[in-house]
Order: C-alpha cells, then structure tokens, then sequence
C-alpha cells in the first residue's frame, strides 16, 4: 500500500514557514502541497505577481527550502474549496490539523490511503469556513504550558504519522 498524502497550506503568512515545509512534505514523501489564500509561494511560470514582489518572496523561501522550492511538487491555487472539492472527489480525506472539540488524538488516528491534511493561519489557525471542508480533525497532544506548536512542526509531526503508521 502506498499512502497519497497532501498537504493544503491555507493563508501561512510566513515565507520561512512556507520553505520550512517544502522541506518537510519533500523529506516525508508528500504527493504534493498547494498553497491557498495568501499562502507566499515560490515563484512558479506564468506568475502573476509583479516580478519584484515574486523575487522578494521566492528568496526568503529558498533560505529555509533549501532547495525543496524545485524538488517538492507543489502548485498556487488562490481558492481552498475548490482545491478541496477537487481532491474529496479524488477519494481523498480531508483532515484538518487543529484544536477542536470533535479532533481525534494524533496518535489514535489511522490515516486513510487517500489523504490531504489543512493546514491554517500561523496564529488562529483553521478558520470555521475552512474547517466545515473537513472530514475529521486531527490534534496533536500539549504537555507544556504553549497552547499549539509552530505550524510546520505540527505538520512534521502529523506527516511523520501519517507516513509511518
């Protein structure tokens, strides 16, 4: 059996996390990772950004991907339901990687063969919109004092998982 995993990148503000987790999904096998809403994405052909604007943000990018910006399949869509609606009819599972009453525990979730894993907003997370194209939510457990971890260190956490159970 081979796991398709892909990982939905929905409004990251920062262009070091954005190549923090190219690197991740690369090392761990990803299928592929979209990048929606205002997600910064490295610079791809046919670019509509001003080609200043693209350069800025490709650079900072790089610095953390380390060369995942090329390796790592990955595509710009501007719009999550479609992506969503797009891969649910696919056979994917969608999941979302947040704290929620209904979330299952990170360690007692079986993935399925078919999955695409949201990640949200580096400080609020997956917004309500977002969250009701889910189809489980995943939380992974706190033992310190933080109330969530860094959002590409939750998603390494949940690939990693997902990859190898």
């Amino acid at each position: 059996m081979t796991r398709q995993t892909i990982v939905i990148a929905h409004n990251l503000r920062s262009a070091h996390n954005v190549g923090s987790l190219l690197r991740t999904a690369e090392g761990l096998g990803v299928t592929k990772v979209y990048f929606t809403g205002y997600t910064p994405y490295p610079i791809s052909p046919n670019d509509s950004r001003l080609p200043h604007e693209a350069s800025k943000i490709s650079k900072q990018i790089i610095k953390t991907a380390l060369g995942a910006e090329t390796s790592q399949n990955w595509e710009h869509r501007e719009n999550i339901e479609e992506v969503a609606k797009e891969l649910r009819s696919q056979g994917y599972t969608i999941a979302g990687l947040e704290q929620t009453p209904a979330a299952i525990l990170l360690p007692d979730y079986r993935p399925a063969d078919k999955l695409a894993i949201i990640l949200g907003e580096e400080v609020d997370g997956i917004q309500p919109d977002v969250m009701a194209l889910t189809d489980v939510q995943l939380v992974i457990p706190m033992f310190g004092q933080k109330e969530s971890f860094n959002v590409v260190q939750a998603a390494a956490m949940a690939l990693y998982h997902c990859t190898f159970i």
